[in-house]
């Protein structure tokens, strides 16, 4: 199969998702790429073809390639180029922040949709969700890891904030996002606990203790909140909740998404953070975990058999 990679355009993202390292001759896709792909890592054109890619204008991509690989939800100024029964692969989110997208885009134009989900990869076609089961979960757990770092590295910075052992922080959830908040927030000394779904209970009793509230929890539903209006209203004034699985509205309800340009938000005396693409900040880092990653378990595999599981 034809497997073209764009630039990604979701406002303010960097991660360069193949790097011409990871690019050998066990790929059963022929690869193309955007001129300037790895322009954000300082990687030439040439680099890829010298590994047997072709480079092409964006338009081009579209219109050759049976698939399209876009990091990062595909955003209106692509629509057009879109062309009916293309397969789009990514970060798409069909369900959530890529709803739009599915609608206006995926349903109408029979776009096989493709959402690289850590922990369950899919394929989303005229509505229906078919599990890819040949990509196991936390498949790319290191940028679940790096999510839960550089969500709590770039909120603290922002706001403005140093914690000392004498700051009180919750961290919602023993998962990979959470574990990454932990490793920032363990080397900061911070009077940190980590609660686990079990044990919520104690957390909601001492909700008005913490300073700083970090999510790492996406809930199935969107009326599953981990933390609902009456429950914010209970925290001290002043709080800073990151959500660090940005997951927008449901796991904190009432939350909007904020972004690498205006991150935090100040709401009823509280302040929040809803970055859905903070691992862009350490970009090169997150490039070679989330290339390495895809290339093992995506780019490799001869993207046609996605057809199959059509049903």
């Amino acid at each position: 199969m034809k497997l073209g990679f764009v630039v990604p355009n979701f406002p303010y993202e960097k991660r360069v998702a193949l790097l011409p390292n990871h690019i050998d001759s066990s790929f059963q896709n022929e690869i193309f790429v955007e001129k300037g792909f790895g322009n954000n890592l300082d990687i030439e054109d040439k680099a890829y073809e010298k590994k047997g890619c072709t480079v092409l204008e964006r338009k081009e991509i579209y219109s050759q390639c049976e698939a399209v690989f876009n990091l990062k939800l595909t955003q209106k100024s692509d629509y057009e180029m879109i062309r009916d029964g293309q397969m789009m692969i990514g970060w798409t989110h069909p369900k959530a922040s890529g709803k739009q997208f599915a609608e206006e885009q995926g349903i109408p134009k029979k776009l096989l949709i493709v959402d690289l989900d850590n922990i369950c990869p899919a394929v989303y076609y005229k509505n229906k969700k078919y599990d890819i089961d040949w990509i196991p979960r936390n498949f790319v757990r290191k940028n679940s890891l790096n999510a839960g770092f550089a969500s709590v590295y770039h909120a603290l910075m922002c706001l403005g904030i140093i914690p000392s052992s004498t700051t009180k922080i919750a961290i919602l959830s023993p998962g990979n996002v959470s574990q990454g908040a932990l490793n920032i927030v363990s080397k900061l000394g911070a009077d940190t606990r980590v609660f686990y779904r079990k044990t919520m209970g104690e957390f909601y009793d001492s909700i008005e203790d913490f300073e700083i509230i970090v999510n790492g929890i996406e809930v199935d539903k969107s009326n599953q909140h981990i933390i609902n209006k009456e429950q914010l209203e209970m925290t001290q004034k002043g709080a800073f909740i990151i959500d660090a699985a940005a997951d927008v509205g449901n796991a904190i309800e009432g939350t909007r998404r904020t972004s690498i340009g205006e991150p935090i938000y100040k709401e009823n005396a509280r302040y929040f953070y809803v970055v859905d693409n903070s691992p862009t900040i350490f970009y090169r880092t997150a490039s070679e975990d989330i290339s390495e990653s895809f290339s093992k378990w995506v780019y490799k595999t001869d993207l046609s058999r996605v057809k199959s599981i059509i049903k």
